[in-house]
């Protein structure tokens, strides 16, 4: 039986937003950002938000676990606030707390589709920093597929 999709918002801070890219990396679930770039981009301490949309099962891999595939609200170390995915795992997201009310839950989905996503804020602030960064995101194998 397939668990119930939570219409919730939880926070996590960094550390623990980072945890759960980990894992997904373990899982090699599809949608996750690499955890190297989110220790380099991601503001140290503050909180982002986590917000399930949808069911995800791979019935062409039985062996890989259900997961929910949540909508991210990441602040990066400019201050700004971007959007992107995250693959977990049921179990780990009903452990992460219930912290915020209806109203806070509200604004942060609202938020999350104001937001600009993963992809267009590192096309910005790369083309903002030169080509010598475009061609070093080429190098690294950071690419659109990633977000």
């Amino acid at each position: 039986m397939t668990p119930t999709l939570p219409r919730t918002v939880r926070a996590v801070n960094t550390a623990q937003l980072l945890d759960l890219a980990q894992e997904a990396a373990m899982h090699s679930f599809s949608q996750r950002l690499p955890v190297d770039w989110l220790q380099e981009h991601l503001a140290a301490e503050t909180t982002h938000y986590v917000f399930p949309t949808l069911v995800q099962r791979l019935t062409h891999r039985p062996e890989m676990p259900l997961q929910w595939r949540c909508q991210q609200l990441l602040t990066v170390s400019t201050g700004e606030q971007i959007w992107g995915l995250l693959d977990i795992l049921p179990g780990t997201f009903d452990k992460i707390p219930e912290t915020l009310d209806k109203a806070s839950k509200k604004d942060i989905v609202s938020r999350i589709e104001q937001a600009v996503t993963v992809r267009e804020w590192v096309e910005r602030t790369a083309a903002d920093a030169g080509p010598r960064t475009a061609v070093l995101l080429r190098q690294n194998g950071t690419s659109r597929s990633q977000w």
